[in-house]
Formats: structure tokens, sequence, C-alpha cells
């Protein structure tokens, strides 16, 4: 795989079922590209191990003053510069490949995943956990998919080096031998305790990461309140949690680094005593002794990959673990057999779990007495229930599974808008730019959400001479404009994608009662012969709808229309007028009087 190939085709499906599987996946997946990098790396390392074997030849011609030889070795030592400058520059080509190649892969699969949830993947997944594993996390990963490689050309030089160094000189040979698998695993009993406080301090930055996304995403909120300091206080005390934890693991990895420094070098100091006792005692020649030396020394070079390899583990297993919880979230759980056999994505809307029946083409409104209830409703509505799980009943769409039809095809059958709906950053052109049918256009959409007075205000502060509010850019989120408007703007949005059921979330909860009427008028003149449902409680957008069904601890236990529930559903009624606070107030009074009636008579 090379760069220019990415984005990937097909990123694969990835092995979930935990970090270190995950991680093994991204690195099978890359087997040609980690294949290439062993080579580069045994070729780099073997040719910087070699230079211990040619300065050793060096000075042993140059004391057996051997000039033919020494002109051999000047040819050995070119022959091993030009390996170490070839397989550096395509080691870290083919390394740095291996690393963006992985990153790409996880983000990829990232992105497919959000585009699978939407909007559901915040209500499982905190949004900062988002954030982190979309940014730090994927490069945390790619590090140690790169890193696997090298370390495998290192420890793969050690073996072969040491095999070596037994049959060049088999007396300091067997020394070495013994020495570096020692060097290489003494750092074993600190990776636990490194790799444990590696992970507080993921845990920690973690933390701090979704307080820091949730404090910008609620800024205008706590300015409002007055709460800036307090979350600021928050903040800045996560910050120094994460700064106290990360100079923790700092220490830690600090003392491995020292023990890889200490050891080699108190193996260096054996080996030169002790090959210089031998070569005093004339058992080996200068050269030898010169040999095993830089072997010993050079070996410090591939050691380092052991300190790394057990770094890059273990940040990247929090954050592959992080990923792989993710990409492990299923759209639902289907367990609904089809009933209806259609082929096409049209007919009534119905949800077994309320038994919630919204008839094609026609106009339902949908009143909850608890607005959590309402809006896992409209998920569920959607096909995104919130917590889906083996018990999960699908939506049916014209008696047809909504999880059992293609993501692409029930997106465009059903589309549901959030009570808090997202505007994107770019001009009112781009924003109503979305797929649909054709048969709904901007003018009319934005009319029908009566987004008169949003036009006025984008084309005034349009900086174009004609003042096209379309071309008016819109800030992130629209923060620019009020509660009412982004949200009339966002309705206008959902109405030009023209879908066959459109499920509405309180579409107009932030306006005016004079606005709301024309909205709901708008709505239903457009939505004529389509199939939409509104989740309401206001009387005015009732009043429009063809049935109004009354949904009580999740299950529907009243339909019919809105003058004819007002006149014979109490549960109804008290949630329509607010009547529900003055019961519950009225029955507190007549509790309080009954118990102080008996209090009076007891004491007579």
């Amino acid at each position: 795989m090379q760069i220019r190939d990415l984005p990937y085709a097909d990123p694969g499906v990835p092995d979930v079922r935990s970090g270190t599987r995950f991680l093994l996946w991204l690195g099978r997946n890359q087997l040609g590209g980690q294949v290439k990098s062993l080579l580069w790396g045994l070729l780099l390392q073997l040719s910087i191990a070699g230079l211990a074997l040619a300065v050793g030849l060096a000075v042993q011609a140059v004391v057996e003053r051997d000039g033919g030889r020494l002109a051999l070795v000047g040819g050995l030592l070119a022959l091993l510069g030009a390996g170490i400058a070839v397989g550096d520059v395509m080691l870290h080509r083919t390394a740095v490949t291996n690393w963006i190649t992985a990153s790409a892969r996880v983000q990829q699969l990232l992105s497919r995943k959000t585009a699978e949830l939407g909007s559901v993947l915040t209500r499982r997944v905190a949004a900062g956990e988002v954030v982190a594993v979309s940014t730090s996390d994927v490069e945390k990963i790619g590090w140690f998919v790169e890193a696997l490689s090298r370390f495998a050309a290192a420890a793969l030089t050690m073996v072969l080096v040491c095999v070596g160094l037994v049959v060049y000189q088999p007396t300091l040979g067997l020394v070495v031998a013994v020495g570096v698998p020692v060097l290489a695993l003494a750092v074993l009993p600190l990776l636990p305790r490194a790799t444990r406080r590696a992970d507080v301090q993921r845990e920690k930055a973690g933390r701090a990461t979704e307080l820091a996304s949730d404090t910008v995403a609620g800024l205008r909120v706590l300015r409002g309140i007055g709460g800036e300091e307090l979350f600021l206080g928050r903040y800045r005390s996560a910050s120094q949690e994460v700064r106290r934890a990360a100079v923790h693991s700092a220490r830690m990895w600090a003392l491995i680094a020292a023990v890889q420094v200490l050891l080699p070098g108190l193996l260096l100091v054996g080996v030169l005593a002790y090959g210089a006792r031998l070569a005093l005692d004339g058992r080996i020649a200068v050269g030898e002794l010169v040999t095993v030396y830089g072997a010993v020394a050079l070996m410090l070079h591939p050691l380092r990959h052991f300190e790394e390899i057990a770094m890059a583990y273990s940040f990247s297993r929090p954050s592959a673990k992080r990923a792989a919880r993710v990409l492990a979230l299923a759209r639902t759980t289907t367990t609904t057999t089809p009933t209806g056999g259609h082929d096409a994505a049209t007919g009534d809307l119905y949800d077994p779990v309320t038994g919630l029946l919204a008839p094609a083409g026609r106009f339902t409104a949908v009143v909850c007495g608890d607005p959590d209830a309402a809006g896992r409703l409209a998920d569920r509505l959607g096909g995104h229930p919130t917590e889906p799980g083996e018990g999960h009943t699908s939506v049916l769409l014209g008696g047809v599974p909504l999880d059992e039809l293609d993501l692409d095809t029930a997106r465009a059958a059903v589309l549901v808008q959030d009570k808090d709906p997202v505007l994107l950053s770019g001009t009112l052109h781009e924003l109503l730019d979305v797929p649909s049918s054709g048969a709904v256009g901007a003018e009319e959409a934005l009319a029908a959400a009566q987004c008169g007075d949003v036009l006025d205000a984008l084309a005034q502060a349009s900086v174009d001479a004609d003042g096209d509010p379309m071309r008016t850019r819109i800030t992130e989120r629209g923060r620019s404009l009020s509660g009412g408007q982004r949200q009339r703007l966002a309705l206008a949005r959902s109405l030009v994608t023209d879908p066959e059921v459109l499920v509405l979330d309180e579409p107009t909860s932030a306006v005016d009662s004079h606005t709301e009427a024309r909205v709901a008028n708008g709505v239903r003149e457009l939505r004529e012969g389509r199939t939409t449902v509104v989740l309401a409680s206001s009387p005015l957008l009732l009043d429009r709808a063809d049935r109004v069904a009354l949904v009580h601890d999740d299950e529907v236990v009243a339909v019919g229309t809105h003058r004819e529930l007002l006149g014979t559903e109490p549960r109804y009624r008290a949630v329509v007028t607010r009547e529900a606070e003055d019961e519950q107030a009225l029955e507190a009074r007549v509790l309080e009087e009954k118990l102080e009636a008996e209090l009076e008579g007891e004491s007579a």
C-alpha cells in the first residue's frame, strides 16, 4: 500500500474484541508494508553492526602491516556506509508510510462508523472521547503499527550478531550471547507498572479533553449563567491532574531508559576487561577484541527499539481499546422477522415497542409527557435506538424492518430531526445543498419554515454588494443566529431533503406562538401526501395534525384528533394544557389538610 492509494476502497471489517486484537488486525492488514520495513531495517541494522567487524579487521591489518587487506577493508567500509545510508532512508520512508496508512485506515473506519450511527454516536459515547479517538489516539495507534516492524528488525539483528560473535570469537562471543538477552529482558519487570501509569495518564487526559469539549460546546450557556470561572476551575484542576500523572509516568519511563543505558555499559566494561586479559595472554588477537567491543557498543542502537516498542504498546493499547469500543457500536440488533416483503421503502411506519402507527401520507403528531422518552422514540423511529441489544425490535416501514433495509435506503426513506439540530459552518446555499428527491426547492422549504426574517438578517450581514442571503456565511453551529432562527433553518434543510418519512422532535420549541402556527401550516401544506411525524406538545401543532397519539410509559394509550383527546383523555389534557403541576399541587394540599386534621384529632 502506497500513500497515493489512500483512502482505502474497503478498509475491512476490524477485529474489535479487544484493543490488542485491533492492533494485531491492523498489523496483519499491512503485512506487505511491514515486510518492506523489516527488510530495510535489517539492511540498516546489519550494516551498522558490520562496522564493528570492518574496524576490527582494519586494526588487525595495521598490526600485521597488510596493505592489501587494509584496502579491502576500506572497500567494505564504503559498502557498509552505502548500506546504512540506503537502509536509513528507505526504512524511514516505509515506516512513515506504515504509520500514515494505519492512521488513515483507523480514521476511515471511524468516519464510516460515525456516518452509520449519526447523532446517536454521541449519546452512546461522550463527545470528548470521540474527539480523543479521532485525533491523538489515531496517532498512537499508527505509532505502534509502524514501530512493530522496526522492533522485529532490531530483535533479529541482535540474534544474528550474537550468533556471529559466537562463531567469530567463541570465548567472548558466549559472554555477549548470554549478556544481551539479559539486557533485553531486564526491563520487563518494570513494564507493568509503567503501563499502569501510562493508562492512568491517558484516562485523566481523556477526561480533561471531554471536559474541555463540553465546556466549549456550552460556552454560550456558561456565559449566560456566569459559570465560566467555575468550569475554568474544573478544567484547571483536571489539567493539573494530567500533568501530575504525566510526570509520574515519565519517571518510570526514565528509569527504564536509565536501565537500558546502565546495563549495556556494565556489559561493555565487562567484555572489555575480560577481552583485554585474553589479549594480554595471547588467546585472542587485538583485532578480534576491537570487533567484539565495537559489536557490543553498537548493540545499544537495536536495544533502544525494545524500549520504544514497550512504550508504543503501553500508549497505543488504551487508544486501541477506545477505538475498538467505538467501532464495536452497532446500528441495531434486529430480532423482528420481515412481514411485508415490500421492495420499496414506503408504507405505514409502525413501532412495535409503543404500538405507534403513522399512516403513509398523513400528518401524525405524538405527545409524550417525558421529553427523554420522546427523544428515544424519535431515535427508534429513525432506526437508531439509543441502547440496542438482543431484545431490540426494529421499527417497520411498510411491514419491512427498517434494520433490514440497506443503510442508504433507510436513510433516504426516514429522516429524523433532533430537538437540537446542528448547523454546519458555510453559506446558506451550502447548508441547503443536501441529498434530496429534488421535488422541494430551497425557496419553498425556507418559506414553509417561515425563514423570511432569517433571510433578511443574512442579507444585512452579507459582504456582497447584492446582499444575497444564500451566499452569506453562517458561523459555526449558527452561533450568530437566535435559537428560533437556527431551528427554522434546520427545519428548512429537513424539508428540502423530502424523505418518504420525516420525523421532527420539537421543531418549534424556540419560536413564538404566531410563528409556530405559520410553521405548522407551512409544513402541513408542503408535506401533503408524505408521511410526517411530529413529537410535540404545542396545541398549535397538534391541532393541525390528521391524528394525534398519546404515549404514556412507552405505550400508545390514546389516538384521535387534538380536539377529541382534549375532551376524552385527562392525561393528554394535563400534558398539553400544562395541568400536571397544578394537579400535583392540589393533591399535595389535600394530603396536607388530611394530615393536619388527623393530628388535631389525636391531640383532642
